[in-house]
């Protein structure tokens, strides 16, 4: 069974806890988890790009000059890409470059990423985060507390705070997400994922309702 660091809210190790095995102690699938972190990023592609054709360039369609007797290769229409001022050949053309995943291979992704992650040590957890105050400076001391202030770090909460998303949001390295909205990418992105125990059993109940 996948074991983690346990810490206060101060950011003190008071020892160890078993994470959900079946949630962090699955085996690793790691072309599904490649599938996954494309798609991802494919959904943040704008898919804007696009350039002029040779029917998009403005120009007439009469032909530049006669067909025989200049001695030149003959042509139909000025906007040829062959031309100044002529259209592209081959341009971009804007479209969508989202693609599909089905539910069961993302939650199958989920928990290799989050798996991959506990089996090399790199799931901590906290008995809770939730700062009285938003205040940055108090959040990074936790961090520094916990030896996490100076890697990439997916905290990841049961539910919203106000006080904790204002005080990490200025974090360079710092990303705060609720246990029902991660994803592939978020776990890959992080050196270390911070769990609270509240994400611990919501983690567990998605994976069950799957």
């Amino acid at each position: 069974m996948a074991k983690a660091s346990l810490y206060t809210p101060a950011g003190v190790k008071t020892g160890e806890i078993d994470l959900p095995e079946e949630v962090f102690a699955q085996p690793v699938n790691e072309a599904l988890l490649h599938e996954a972190v494309v798609v991802h990023m494919a959904k943040q592609r704008q898919g804007t790009a696009q350039g002029k054709n040779r029917a998009l360039v403005s120009g007439t369609n009469k032909k530049p000059f006669k067909q025989k007797g200049t001695g030149r290769a003959r042509q139909g229409r000025s906007t040829s890409p062959l031309n100044v001022r002529g259209g592209k050949p081959f341009a971009p053309v804007a479209h969508k470059y989202v693609r599909k995943l089905n539910a069961k291979a993302k939650t199958g992704a989920l928990v290799s990423a989050l798996s991959l992650r506990a089996g090399a040590g790199n799931v901590v957890v906290f008995e809770d985060l939730a700062p009285e105050a938003p205040k940055t400076k108090e959040f990074v001391g936790v961090l520094k507390a916990a030896s996490l202030s100076d890697r990439k770090a997916l905290v990841l909460v049961a539910e919203q705070n106000k006080n904790l998303d204002l005080a990490s949001r200025n974090i360079p390295d710092v990303s705060l997400v609720r246990s029902q909205d991660v994803n592939v990418y978020d776990v890959m992105w992080a050196d270390t994922v911070v769990v609270t125990r509240k994400a611990l059993e919501a983690l567990k109940a998605r994976k069950e309702a799957a």
